[in-house]
C-alpha cells in the first residue's frame, strides 16, 4: 500500500470538478477478454452506455483517460484509456472491493496465489509496485502488486504499456 501512494496522488489530481461514481461495484476480470464487462475496442459511447457518464477526465494524460471512481474525489474504482475514441486499456483504481476474476483470484491476494492460478508471468517495475503481465488472445492482462499482495487488475492492448 505505501507504494501506491502516488497512484492515488496522481488519481486525486487529475479528476475533474464535479467526478462522481460509476464503476460496477463488483467487477470481474476476465483474462484477455473483458474488465468490470468492458472489452477493448468499444467507443466511447458504448463505456458510457455500461458505466454512466458520471465520470473525472484526466487532465495530465496523453490519451484521453476516464475514471470513474465511487465517490467523487477518492481515486477508488476503475479507469478506462480511449485511443481513437476506442478503448485500449480499462483497469482498477487503488484496491476496490469486490472485485475479482472468472477464476476466483480476488483482490487482496498474495502475489503467490497469482502465479498458482496464472502460473509464472513477466514481471514490469513500475515505479513503486509492480505489473505482472499475461499475454492472451491479442490482449493483455496486468495483476497490480504492492507488497506482495494483489492491488488491481488492468487489461490493454499489446501496444499498451502496462504500467498506469
Amino acid at each position: 500500500m505505501r507504494h501506491l501512494g502516488k497512484l492515488v496522488v496522481v488519481a486525486a489530481l487529475v479528476l475533474a470538478p464535479g467526478a462522481g461514481a460509476a464503476a460496477p461495484d463488483k467487477g470481474v476480470l476476465v483474462p484477455g477478454r473483458s474488465l468490470g464487462g468492458l472489452t477493448l475496442g468499444l467507443t466511447g459511447p458504448e463505456v458510457l452506455a455500461r458505466w454512466g457518464d458520471t465520470h473525472g477526465v484526466c487532465r495530465a494524460c496523453r490519451q484521453t483517460t476516464w475514471y470513474f471512481n465511487r465517490r467523487p474525489f477518492r481515486p477508488m474504482g476503475a479507469g478506462v484509456e480511449l485511443r481513437s475514441g476506442r478503448v485500449a486499456a480499462v483497469f482498477t483504481v487503488w484496491r476496490p472491493t469486490g472485485w475479482r476474476t472468472s477464476d476466483g483470484l480476488v483482490l487482496g491476494e498474495t502475489e503467490a496465489r497469482i502465479t498458482e492460478v496464472y502460473g509464472a508471468m513477466r514481471r514490469f517495475e513500475c515505479g513503486g509496485y509492480s505489473a505482472l503481465v499475461l499475454q492472451r488472445r491479442g490482449a493483455v492482462t496486468a495483476f497490480y502488486v504492492d507488497d506482495g499482495a494483489l492491488w488491481g487488475f488492468g487489461l490493454m492492448r499489446p501496444d499498451v504499456p502496462p504500467c498506469r
